[in-house]
């Protein structure tokens, strides 16, 4: 797969249409060349195996199975989701330690540091349609 910037705000993810339902498009990513030489990617998880699946919201429903395609992404949104899904659930965790450690015994302390993180991915689960929203993926034909 190509990825190239396409200015300084966005990558260019080259890809196959794998699947369409309804409104809704799978593309399949096949493994970036560039990875390589990035520095983000082991918080990435487009470098972790040789295909990965992103899906888009495609109103037009203008697109086939098996079609080349580009997908469009945001700088900003690699960091909004890296914060969502790493960050933010740390510092969730850390905080719930460092307060139960204080009124409860280290072990109870730790497994409730664990355990809030299963609410905090309900919620992340509930608001789906929300990121959905939010992590806007545009995509288009390659040229």
């Amino acid at each position: 797969m190509t990825s190239m910037p396409a200015d300084s705000n966005t990558f260019i993810h080259s890809g196959i249409v794998s699947k369409i339902n309804g409104s809704s498009i799978i593309v399949a990513l096949d493994q970036n060349i560039h990875c390589e030489s990035c520095r983000a990617k082991a918080l990435c998880g487009v470098s972790d195996s040789a295909s990965k699946e992103i899906e888009v919201t495609d109103p037009s429903n203008s697109f086939k199975v098996n079609e080349a395609v580009e997908v469009t992404l945001r700088k900003s949104l690699g960091h909004k989701a890296v914060f969502w899904a790493y960050v933010f659930p740390f510092i969730i965790m850390i905080a719930t330690l460092l307060i139960a450690s204080s009124i409860f015994e280290e072990w109870f302390a730790g497994l409730l540091s664990l355990f809030i993180l299963i609410p905090y991915y309900v919620l992340i689960h509930l608001l789906n349609n929300h990121f959905k929203k939010t992590f806007k993926v545009s995509i288009s034909r390659t040229h």
